[in-house]
């Protein structure tokens, strides 16, 4: 099931921690390099941040994944995070949080998300759910990302 976290419960905040390590490391040894910058993130620098997180919870409280998004300031709603446990991989769970956050947000314009230009799996999701490529940026050396762009008003209207 699909749900808000709260980074203000412990439990809930060192779950994500867990979780985007181990994503992010699976990603980081994908694209070719040690680093990718969620990895440095402590658990207070999760706890503190100001993003607003919605996760896959089992029944008995386990976050299977989790995004994050952020407001900015256009109105445009940014993707900062989406991890799945490698655990869970490939059973619909980054869809399904990605969907869910799109209806989170019905009436925004434009949704941007940025992907490693060699992680495969996050470039074709979100691809198939619409997002198109707007630009590149070099996150850290050897690192290019790619930015995604979602406009469901303007695919809605035709």
């Amino acid at each position: 099931m699909i749900t808000p976290l709260s980074l203000r419960d412990p439990e809930i905040a060192e779950q994500i921690w867990s979780l985007q390590h181990a994503a992010y490391r699976l990603e980081a040894h994908a694209v070719g390099v040690k680093h990718l910058p969620p990895l440095p993130d402590t658990f207070e620098s999760v706890r503190n941040s100001p993003d607003t997180f919605y996760g896959e919870v089992t029944p008995e409280g386990e976050v299977l994944g989790a995004i994050a998004v952020t407001l900015k300031k256009d109105g445009a709603v940014e993707i900062t995070r989406l991890m799945v446990h490698p655990q869970h991989l490939r059973q619909g769970i980054g869809r399904s949080l990605l969907r869910h956050v799109i209806g989170e947000y019905p009436n925004t314009a434009l949704f941007e998300v940025k992907a490693g230009k060699l992680n495969t799996p996050a470039v074709s999701l979100y691809e198939q759910q619409g997002f198109v490529a707007a630009g590149t940026l070099m996150a850290v050396p050897n690192v290019e990302l790619t930015i995604y762009q979602l406009e469901p008003l303007k695919l809605s209207s035709l």
